[in-house]
């Protein structure tokens, strides 16, 4: 059975200014969306589910869901701020939707396969795909309790322009996932890579450490993991106009629970992402620079 692919699209890209999961960077018009449905396709999965806000319905189904339609199955689901579990209502003046994990959870509908899940504007490189498409292959992947998360190195994913987030991992000497921890200020200040607390305090990190850019690999299973997590998230957060329900607590609470194991997935395949609008030019130098080298076409979808 082939894997699915889930992509988390529905965020508003405050940051940006603007949506950029349709942003093109291209030579032909493509997005990072496109390329990221590419890479999927030639590592070898079936089917892409997208995970957007309703009121970007009309763009997506115009700029991607019919030209993908081509390729691969494709479905979509939305994240919106009251799809809640039974018994809870969304609290007044809500009106951003609750964080990764919440997205996740609305695809529960769609996927009865093992899947992925990744961000919509973060290049990953074919590489990343096909590494964790060989690993739904594998014996140990057929476990039910085993999972697997696509790690990077931090200095390989920051942004010259402002913070960025980012889930801090921590593994045995076996590849196992010990702890994944959402960091949500970091950056490089001259020569070192830091962190801040809410506090204000500035904690260092090395250059190698392995960081989650939300490249999870996940059994079917793992969406009663996010109702049960949701739900005691909703109880405690439910009054807080600001919190978000994110994939590496839910993984972190799974590990140090003994429920779940999850294989860190080295990859040295190229990462790079939009997270401020002056962030895109960079992104279109390195496209370029991969299609000279022959690891894209021009086009991607000309045929």
């Amino acid at each position: 059975m082939k894997p699915t692919l889930v992509i988390l699209a529905a965020g508003m890209g405050s940051r940006y200014g603007g949506l950029k999961q349709v942003d093109p960077i291209g030579p032909s018009g493509e997005t990072i969306l496109d390329y990221s449905v590419y890479d999927a396709i030639r590592a070898g999965f079936g089917k892409v589910v997208f995970v957007i806000r309703r009121d970007i319905e009309k763009d997506f189904r115009e700029l991607f869901i019919d030209r993908f339609r081509k390729h691969i199955e494709i479905e979509w689901v939305f994240q919106e701020t009251g799809n809640l579990p039974d018994g809870f209502t969304a609290p007044e003046g809500r009106s951003k939707p609750w964080g990764t994990g919440h997205a996740v959870l609305m695809a529960a509908g769609k996927v009865n396969e093992p899947f992925a899940v990744i961000n919509a504007d973060d290049f990953y490189g074919y590489d990343a795909f096909k590494t964790l498409c060989d690993y739904f292959n594998t014996q140990e992947a057929s476990l039910s309790n085993n999972y697997a998360m696509v790690a990077y190195e931090l200095q390989n994913t920051l942004s010259d322009f402002g913070t960025v987030s980012r889930g801090v991992c921590l593994a045995d000497d076996n590849g196992w996932l010990l702890s994944v921890t959402e960091r949500t200020q970091i950056e490089r200040i001259g020569e070192t890579i830091v962190y801040r607390e809410p506090q204000g305090n500035e904690i260092l990190l090395e250059d190698k450490t392995q960081v989650s850019m939300n490249f999870w690999g996940f059994t079917p299973g793992f969406f009663q993991h996010l109702e049960e997590q949701f739900i005691n998230f909703l109880k405690s957060n439910n009054g807080n106009l600001r919190s978000e329900f994110y994939i590496p607590s839910v993984v972190d609470n799974l590990i140090k629970n003994g429920q779940e194991k999850v294989r860190v997935l080295s990859n040295s395949g190229q990462w790079f992402g939009i997270t401020y609008r002056e962030d895109k030019p960079l992104v279109i130098i390195n496209i370029n620079e991969l299609i000279k080298s022959g690891a894209y076409p021009a086009s991607l979808w000309k045929s």
